[in-house]
């Protein structure tokens, strides 16, 4: 039995040393890794002091089966929509001119979160493999739920749900993979 038991414990342990992460890069990076190998990206907009941006690391993007499927099929971009991280996109360049450093909670917003849409945080942003905005989701988003999201832009199925019957009919027919 204490074999067992030791086993079982190094096999955890193992699996928790090799646990899946995220590959986040800024969104100039992603652009410019598209150049080279054309893939779509994710952006997670968020914000240093939203509650549901924390939870959306630790129980969605913390998700080996979520880590693993973003990692192959997108460039993943971790982008602080209220920070001051200068982004050139589309020949502008978008900065947050009102940022203020030392300001504790909430900031100003930054004029890429704006132009992609974002007025609720978290929210997470699809850009096809030529870096064309492709839609935003918001909000916190268990595995399961951002499964069907990831996985409808990933095999461009998005391109065959034009109604919202198309997109009803798509849901029903969705089997989930990821775990829980």
């Amino acid at each position: 039995m204490k074999k067992l038991i030791f086993f079982l414990t190094f096999i955890s342990a193992i699996s928790a040393v090799q646990a899946q992460e995220i590959n986040w890069m800024s969104m100039n990076e992603a652009l410019e890794a598209q150049k080279k190998e054309p893939r779509k990206i994710f952006v997670d907009a968020y914000t240093t002091w939203c509650g549901p941006c924390k939870l959306l690391d630790k129980n969605t993007f913390g998700n080996e089966d979520v880590a693993s499927y973003i990692n192959k099929h997108y460039y993943a971009v971790k982008f602080n929509a209220e920070g001051n991280e200068v982004v050139k996109y589309n020949d502008k360049v978008f900065k947050n001119p009102n940022y203020q450093a030392d300001k504790k909670g909430r900031n100003s917003v930054h004029e890429f979160a704006l132009a992609m849409g974002v007025n609720a945080y978290p929210t997470m942003v699809f850009f096809d493999e030529k870096g064309k905005f492709l839609s935003p989701l918001k909000g916190y988003l268990t595995p399961q739920k951002l499964e069907i999201f990831l996985k409808v832009f990933a095999s461009n199925d998005y391109k065959n749900v034009t109604t919202e019957e198309d997109w009803k009919a798509y849901q029903e027919n969705f089997e989930s993979k990821f775990s829980g």
